[in-house]
């Protein structure tokens, strides 16, 4: 009876285990919704959970990079290091990003976060939305949108992916 419990309490540890891991893995800048709900499924954790906790995780990105830059910028930017580092990042990010949003605007923004690539997503268009000076609140919705709508295609892509590879194995 000990061992049971025991045995219970240890399965319960590594569920949480696991969802702490996926809730890092989708707030770091890297992996995003494309390591944290993967790493969730793979880990047993159900996908209307992962889903959720995922994406909520992501959408923190927006307040830590206006956060970040709305206290920080000013100070560090003195630095020659980080006026170097941020320079290069704000070239980079309106090579990607000032189409889309130029042209389309709240819905270029939404979709560029929406698309489940590196270098795609909340932190890079939570950036570009305080480069280009978009409104606040409309840049939280929009950032809002492509993170829930990146979250549903990471999480139907790797699902339909695990029905197909569990297809071939009983065919093999």
């Amino acid at each position: 009876m000990l061992s049971d419990n025991l045995l219970q309490a240890c399965f319960e540890d590594k569920k949480m285990n696991d969802l702490v891991y996926s809730i890092v893995l989708s707030m770091m800048p890297i992996a995003e919704l494309r390591g944290g709900i993967p790493y969730a499924l793979a880990n047993d954790i159900n996908p209307v959970t992962a889903y959720i906790i995922c994406t909520a995780a992501n959408v923190l990105a927006f307040p830590i990079v206006y956060l970040f830059f709305g206290i920080f910028h000013d100070l560090f930017y003195k630095m020659p290091w980080y006026s170097n580092l941020f320079e290069k990042l704000v070239q980079r990010t309106r090579q990607k990003v000032y189409d889309n949003i130029e042209k389309w605007g709240f819905w270029g923004l939404m979709v560029f976060v929406m698309i489940p690539l590196p270098v795609t997503g909340a932190y890079t268009g939570s950036f570009a939305a305080w480069i280009f000076g978009i409104e606040k609140r409309k840049a939280f919705l929009a950032v809002s949108l492509g993170v829930l709508i990146s979250g549903l295609i990471v999480t139907a892509v790797f699902l339909s992916g695990a029905e197909f590879l569990k297809f071939l194995i009983k065919e093999m």
